[in-house]
């Protein structure tokens, strides 16, 4: 198996919504295998295929049961209230406290092409949800409110442009 690198915060395939997986086969099969691999090596707990670079609907993740694969995911129920401090394997050295529903009702395909219903709360549920705002093309910045937000992007540009911490626009370089 081979691991992939994780596309990270400033990457455009991260903005973009992904396709459905019209086929399940052997391909999309050693993708899941790469796409777990990639995921504890990480490490982390979730991890959607345009995180690697492939613009499929597809995620993996372990939450301490063994990994797991849903496929063409989608929620269509939610409930409740809950706050948590959340990272992202693509804004890596980051987290946000993020207010999302607390119960979900995931639905999707297995890699046997089986239809799968999960109904998850707290931890497994908000992986859930973070990864299929992967696959929407939603960025846990997109999550923050506008003042987050804001100085969340100014700490990401300066990341991004390597500049020291206090010089945000570059003309400290001049």
């Amino acid at each position: 198996m081979a691991t992939y690198s994780i596309r990270q915060y400033g990457d455009p395939v991260l903005k973009q919504r992904t396709k459905d997986v019209e086929d399940i086969d052997g391909g999309l099969a050693r993708l899941v295998d790469d796409m777990i691999e990639t995921m504890y090596e990480a490490p982390g707990t979730g991890l959607a295929a345009n995180q690697v670079g492939v613009q499929r609907r597809v995620f993996v993740y372990d939450v301490g049961e063994g990994p797991r694969v849903v496929i063409n995911p989608r929620i269509v129920e939610s409930g409740g209230e809950w706050v948590y401090e959340e990272g992202c394997l693509s804004v890596p050295g980051f987290s946000w406290q993020i207010v999302r529903p607390n119960q979900v009702h995931l639905v999707g395909l297995d890699l046997d092409g089986n239809e799968i219903s999960v109904e998850a709360d707290e931890l497994e549920g908000r992986v859930f949800q973070h990864e299929l705002d992967h696959l929407d093309g939603v960025l846990l910045v997109d999550r923050l409110d506008d003042d987050q937000r804001r100085e969340a992007l100014r700490v990401l540009r300066t990341q991004a442009l390597r500049l020291p911490a206090g010089d945000v626009d570059g003309l400290s370089r001049l």
